[in-house]
């Protein structure tokens, strides 16, 4: 039994354009793309800063019937 919808995320050694291809190969298309910033914590002098050092692109997946 397969899943009906599925998330797959863009690795770091991955372009979108291999993930899409990715989920194709699966039988799966793109429903919803959705990023989420990734920050890293300085801490200068006494205050802490979030600095954003990347982002996660997940995309929700559909199975194509």
């Amino acid at each position: 039994m397969s899943k009906k919808k599925l998330q797959f995320e863009v690795q770091e050694n991955e372009s979108i354009e291999d993930c899409l291809n990715r989920m194709k190969q699966q039988g799966y298309a793109p429903i919803r793309r959705t990023e989420k910033p990734i920050f890293q914590e300085v801490k200068n002098t006494g205050e802490t800063i979030y600095e954003p050092i990347g982002r996660q692109i997940v995309f929700e997946a559909r199975l194509i019937e």
